[in-house]
């Protein structure tokens, strides 16, 4: 086996990405307060082609060194908005029809691996705080709820980690979108 040069790999320059296709989907980070966290999500929304991440509340916004530390730059190829409140964002994205699904532990949550993604719709996927989750006020105005599975001690993963898990599940769903264009 020989590992795989950069430019073997054939990726899209940023100018080629701006133009590309996404799959129907937007993250939501409601009060994330980790740069490097957030950075994680730019570059996995820049992986999966998704249409921009929404910084809600305290979570921090580009230009950050400590983002850029993750992001690796993916923090100026994905489109991203900020809003004062996570209310107010998911307001927006339901006025526009996204359907709005908390990634929480919540009555009614979804697991994952039950989970069906239906590609004639549009996502707001919304992560939460590394400590509070995402809040009770959020969680009343959506659509729904994905919860993933989990069998170890700990009560839930990290934000970012769940942030990859998710949108593999959506991005592997939703790909014949972005394949196809």
């Amino acid at each position: 086996m020989r590992k795989i040069t950069n430019s073997e790999l054939n990726r899209p320059s940023a100018e080629q990405f701006a133009t590309m296709q996404r799959i129907p989907v937007v993250v939501i980070l409601d009060n994330v307060r980790s740069a490097q966290n957030i950075g994680a999500f730019f570059r996995t929304g820049d992986a999966f082609a998704i249409e921009k991440v929404m910084l809600c509340g305290i979570t921090a916004t580009p230009p950050s060194r400590d983002i850029h530390k993750s992001a690796l730059g993916a923090e100026l190829t994905v489109g991203w908005e900020y809003y004062p409140t996570t209310t107010e964002c998911a307001a927006a994205l339901k006025a526009e029809g996204y359907t709005l699904l908390a990634i929480e532990q919540v009555e009614g949550a979804v697991m994952l691996d039950r989970l069906e993604v239906d590609a004639g719709k549009k996502y707001a996927l919304i992560f939460g705080n590394e400590v509070e989750g995402v809040a009770q006020e959020v969680v009343d105005m959506c659509d729904g709820a994905i919860e993933i599975p989990q069998v170890g001690t700990k009560h839930s993963v990290n934000v970012s980690v769940a942030g990859g898990i998710i949108l593999w599940e959506f991005f592997s769903s939703l790909k014949h979108l972005v394949e196809k264009a």
